[in-house]
């Protein structure tokens, strides 16, 4: 029998609030550096960024011992704490009744390819850890009456690992991992923007930031020094880089800043794209049960005349309203979710529409309209009638099927003024996750001594990913960098002095009073271009043409720099010439990619008239989405980029293999462990 929750319990876990930050140290020195007298700020360890990776990451340190300091942009204001979904997804081992082949599922973390099998199998074997450690700094993660953890399946996932303390997920996890960072001491600079890495022979030494506070007569942007010799990259993805994405505003991410400081990036042709209001608004991603309450989906034009636009690409009411549902566990758009009238044929349709100057909606308040016949929930596909089913969703319309299932995804459109039991709610194929980023080994150091990277910030996730399985990720890598950096004794040597003169002069070289570049037009042109030549739906030429623009805003920008318009813009002025920098880089990747032969995999389709792939509509082949066939060969490698000079050098290695064949044997490796030896230095 369903049991009815509580508004008090349903307001806990929506309202998250996150604990007031104590105010940061002041500096422990001054310093002149490009002309300027600057604050200097010292520690073993920055931590760039306090989402819950990189929170992660500063609590295990800070156990261990390590003087650890966190900077932050905006605390509590990042992805990790600000987006998720119906019921944002930790995904982990599949405790709750058989247990887990850690092999297994390492091999589903990396089933798309382009992933190292070692990588997969770290972020196997720590989850249990991960989601252990976090139900002990109290994440309420739900439990049945026996003590196993509820479960449910999610994208890229057969087996049902993902589980979920509601859409709030993942600020719950940033919440309990302050908290913890907070009793441990850790301070955390708030507004500290990080712009410039300090790099000395060879290894990181610090970084340069700027900090509205320390504006002054003789620093007028605010510029400051933090001087320590480990630096763990832990900003987040680049979610600025397109116009279409669902990211929080001013999640810029810290690609860009690797680049500049020459780190080897990796998988940046792989990303994510998925359904999900615009972030004019409530940037929120609409997968899981906001589909599978099946809603009815319309276009509107400009005269305000409605479309029923999914009868043009749907064959029947049941076929159409089947693939809706299945938009829940099969989010992300993918090239051969297109085929055969499947589901991602909705995020063709929708991004089509969207093309076309129409508005798309989703309307709780009414099921799916007919194609052939009218809809009934005993005319859909067995897979979606046994879901149903088994969740007691057989109500007659959406919004009380979601009620039912999941009244949480109500409540939180409520708390932003939309309330989707009242309204349609207006949704678009946005981007939503950058699987590639730094390449990282499996302690997640860099390809620069002294920098790690986790988080999204790291490139781990290969072509596809479970869901959820960024989250674990980011636990799993915190925690491990956090080791590596103790056993291998990282901080020990302290930083060096680097050139930090360069450093900022670098920083002022952005900022040119009379540049004829604005922040607004170098963030319209780099957005607009990603999401019209680099979203769902790419062709060769059209990205070759995207890469040259790129490469001349870039050229333009180190000419002439960009206006900041005031002090207080300046911060933005830098973040956009390293995301300028950053859409080169992508873009780089793909026309690499696609120049290569790569074919359609993961979050794009590579169009092309002598592709094999040809989605189907009511009216027929749709020829202009032609698109070419992944390669089985592309699988097993990888694309690196490296800064060179003012452009990126391009290669490619094959994925790291993993031995399973060398099994660990507890009385011979002990030694190693106790010694530290497992530590690579």
């Amino acid at each position: 029998m369903p049991v009815a929750v509580p508004q008090e319990i349903l307001d806990a876990l929506t309202d998250v609030e996150m604990p007031r930050l104590p105010e940061s140290p002041p500096p422990a020195a001054f310093e002149d550096a490009a002309g300027l007298r600057l604050p200097v700020h010292r520690a073993g360890c920055l931590v760039v960024g306090s989402g819950a990776a990189g929170l992660r990451a500063a609590v295990e340190m800070a156990r261990r011992g390590v003087d650890v300091a966190v900077l932050s942009q905006s605390a509590w204001g990042g992805t990790s704490a600000c987006s998720g979904s119906d019921k944002q997804t930790i995904h982990t081992a599949n405790t709750a009744d058989r247990g887990d082949d850690f092999r297994a599922l390492a091999a589903a973390i990396g089933a798309g390819g382009a992933m190292d099998a070692d990588t997969a199998y770290v972020e196997a074997v720590g989850s249990v850890r991960a989601m252990a450690s976090l139900q002990y700094l109290g994440l309420p993660l739900p439990q049945d009456g026996l003590g196993g953890t509820l479960r449910y399946q999610t994208d890229h996932d057969e087996v049902g690992r993902a589980t979920s303390c509601g859409p709030r997920t993942s600020r719950l996890m940033v919440k309990v991992l302050a908290e913890e960072a907070l009793r441990l001491g850790v301070p955390v600079h708030n507004q500290t923007t990080v712009l410039r890495l300090i790099l000395d022979g060879g290894r990181v030494c610090g970084a340069v930031a700027m900090r509205a506070r320390d504006r002054g007569e003789g620093n007028p942007y605010g510029l400051c020094l933090y001087r320590a010799p480990v630096v763990v990259l832990a900003g987040g993805g680049p979610g600025e880089l397109y116009r279409d994405s669902v990211y929080p505003g001013g999640c810029f991410g810290t690609l860009g800043l690797a680049a500049e400081a020459g780190l080897e990036l990796v998988n940046l042709t792989e990303s994510q794209f998925g359904i999900g209001t615009r972030r004019e608004g409530f940037p929120w991603n609409l997968s899981g049960t906001y589909v599978q309450a099946m809603p009815h989906v319309y276009s509107v034009d400009a005269a305000g005349e409605e479309h029923h636009f999914l009868a043009r690409y749907y064959r029947t009411t049941r076929e159409m309203a089947s693939n809706i549902f299945r938009k829940g566990y099969q989010w992300p758009f993918h090239a051969t979710r297109m085929l055969d009238f499947g589901s991602s044929l909705v995020d063709l349709a929708i991004a089509r529409e969207n093309a076309a100057g129409r508005r798309v909606f989703m309307d709780f308040n009414r099921n799916p309209l007919a194609v052939d016949r009218p809809f009934s929930l005993d005319a859909l596909d067995e897979d979606v009638r046994a879901y149903l089913g088994a969740a007691g969703a057989g109500q007659a319309l959406p919004i009380d099927r979601l009620r039912h299932m999941n009244p949480l995804s109500i409540e939180l459109y409520r708390r932003y003024k939309v309330d989707i039991a009242a309204e349609p709610l207006e949704f678009a194929v946005n981007n939503q996750h950058m699987n590639g980023g730094v390449a990282v080994d499996v302690w997640g150091r860099s390809s620069v001594p002294g920098i790690y990277a986790v988080g999204e910030a790291a490139g781990t996730h290969g072509v596809t990913r479970p869901g959820g399985a960024a989250l674990n990720a980011g636990q799993v890598f915190g925690t491990r960098a956090a080791e590596h950096v103790v056993g291998a004794g990282a901080t020990a040597a302290g930083a060096g002095a680097g050139d930090a003169d360069a450093a900022v002069a670098a920083v002022l070289s952005v900022l040119r009073a009379d540049s004829p570049l604005t922040v607004r037009a170098v963030r319209d042109e780099v957005q607009a271009r990603m999401s019209d030549a680099a979203g769902i739906l790419c062709d060769a030429a059209t990205v070759r043409q995207a890469l040259a623009e790129a490469r001349a805003l870039n050229a333009a920008i180190r000419d002439r720099g960009i206006a900041p318009g005031r002090a207080a813009e300046a911060g933005r002025a830098v973040q956009w010439a390293q995301m300028a920098l950053a859409s080169e880089a992508v873009l780089v990747a793909l026309d690499h990619y696609i120049s290569g032969g790569g074919g359609s995999r993961g979050a794009r389709a590579i169009l092309d008239p002598a592709g094999e792939g040809v989605p189907m509509a009511v009216s027929g082949p749709l020829e202009e989405v032609r698109f070419r066939a992944e390669r089985a060969e592309d699988r097993a490698r990888q694309i690196v980029l490296r800064r060179d000079g003012t452009g990126f050098a391009v290669r490619e290695r094959a994925n790291r293999a993993m031995d399973h064949a060398a099994r660990p044997f507890f009385e011979r490796d002990w030694p190693a462990w106790l010694t530290g030896a497992i530590y690579p230095r």
